[in-house]
């Protein structure tokens, strides 16, 4: 089916076209007619599989039905968990909307608050926003959500994750009743139902694939290997391969700093990207990993979502996800092999991170293929099985014989000890 067979109209259909996109997606085949018909959507995508598109198309068009003078109102309103993903989004808007009279701002922190009041005050129809900084415009009166028509939540799941889930409720505190939302998730925790379940009117349902799948197009290996030489094995496979854009994750911010100086030593254009850099740092990495300037991007799970970067080839764990987080490498690999592209996921793992090896293979539901010459030093990745203590039947001890009681009396705690007859006088001399 055509993206004309959906209903869009002319206007967007060319700039779909201008992105040489020529068939819809699943997520987009079916989303976009329901969204067209003002439905409300609970929608389980995993990344990577066009849903920005899907309810971005729509919300265009039925904005652009309807034009306001200047300044305009804000009806809609995206919110998502990180600045990339609002920067991702906003730059969907434009992209998909330049042919038609709809104007978007994002606003998301780590920038000055004054140049985003500014375009605030212009007017804008959408408003693509991450959930702390629209609350400080909102609380300093730089915006007004009381004609928001439609309400996205793009990764939901990731903004309760994070902890927004008390700023999520302030913010629908300040929209109006009578709306459509529309709910987008990678995976459907018990929190996502309840959300789900407060925020929904007779929701149509969308699951385009299962939440544990990975995509098909992504290729997936492993290098078994001692925790010292992962680096040297990392830049091995850079150089060796002449690999020109490469996302490398790592768990901490610390280490994506100390691998990011390692790699630049080793010669390889690198960029470094974690919460604790500045929102122009992070901004100015990200676009000249997109622009080829720079080979590696290292980054904590900042990144595993919201990042859209065009046909990427190659993304590395250089640190599994905590055991907790299993599913968090499912989101790291689905940077790559997207919108029906191959991709390459390859995963450095030490003897240590056999546990979290096993519960991502678990989540698969089926093993990933080892590496068997790596160049280094055969290790095993098998679990270990915890050693079981036998249960010793401890006989109780005995008690210690009691101590013979001295012949010698004493006095009870407290009581004075008995006047002595034989020294008692009785006044006279």
């Amino acid at each position: 089916m055509s993206f004309a067979a959906l209903g869009l109209t002319d206007e967007l259909l060319k700039a779909v076209a201008e992105q040489g996109y020529q068939e819809p997606t699943p997520i987009q085949l079916a989303a976009i007619p329901v969204i067209l018909q003002g439905r409300d959507v609970q929608a389980l995508a995993q990344t990577g599989t066009g849903k920005t598109a899907g309810f971005t198309l729509p919300l265009l068009q039925k904005l652009a039905a309807v034009t306001y003078k200047k300044p305009r109102p804000v009806r809609a309103l995206v919110l998502t968990p990180t600045r990339e993903l609002a920067v991702q989004v906003h730059d969907s808007v434009r992209t998909y909307g330049k042919h038609v009279a709809v104007f978007a701002e994002a606003i998301y922190g780590g920038v000055s608050m004054n140049s985003q009041t500014q375009r605030l005050r212009r007017g804008c129809d959408i408003v693509v926003a991450t959930p702390g900084r629209l609350l400080d415009h909102a609380g300093q009166q730089h915006i007004d959500l009381s004609r928001v028509e439609v309400l996205v939540l793009d990764e939901a799941d990731r903004m309760l994750d994070m902890g927004f889930s008390r700023d999520i409720k302030r913010i629908l505190d300040l929209l109006p009743a009578p709306r459509q939302n529309l709910l987008f998730s990678a995976t459907f925790p018990p929190a996502i139902k309840t959300l789900a379940g407060q925020l929904l009117h007779d929701p149509v349902e969308i699951e385009i694939a299962g939440q544990t799948i990975a995509a098909d197009t992504v290729s997936q290996l492993v290098y078994p290997i001692k925790r010292e030489y992962k680096r040297e094995l990392l830049s091995y496979l850079i150089g060796s391969s002449n690999w020109r854009q490469v996302l490398v994750f790592v768990r901490t911010r610390h280490g994506a700093d100390r691998l990011g100086e390692q790699l630049l030593k080793d010669g390889i254009r690198t960029g470094v990207l974690h919460g604790d850099k500045s929102q122009g740092a992070r901004s100015r990495a990200l676009a000249s990993f997109k622009a080829g300037n720079i080979a590696v991007l290292v980054a904590t799970d900042i990144a595993a979502r919201g990042l859209d970067i065009d046909q990427l080839p190659h993304v590395i764990n250089f640190d599994l996800p905590a055991l907790a987080a299993a599913e968090d490498y499912i989101h790291r690999i689905g940077r790559t092999g997207r919108a029906g592209l191959r991709g390459e996921a390859i995963s450095l793992v030490c003897p240590e991170e056999a546990v979290q090896l096993a519960a991502i293979e678990k989540l698969l539901q089926h093993p990933i293929p080892r590496v068997a010459d790596t160049g280094y030093e055969t290790v095993s990745l098998d679990v270990v099985p915890a050693r079981k203590i036998p249960k010793i039947l401890k006989k109780s001890p005995k008690k210690p014989p009691e101590k013979p009681l001295s012949a010698k009396k004493t006095r009870p705690f407290g009581k004075k000890p008995a006047e002595n007859k034989s020294r008692r006088t009785t006044g006279k001399r």
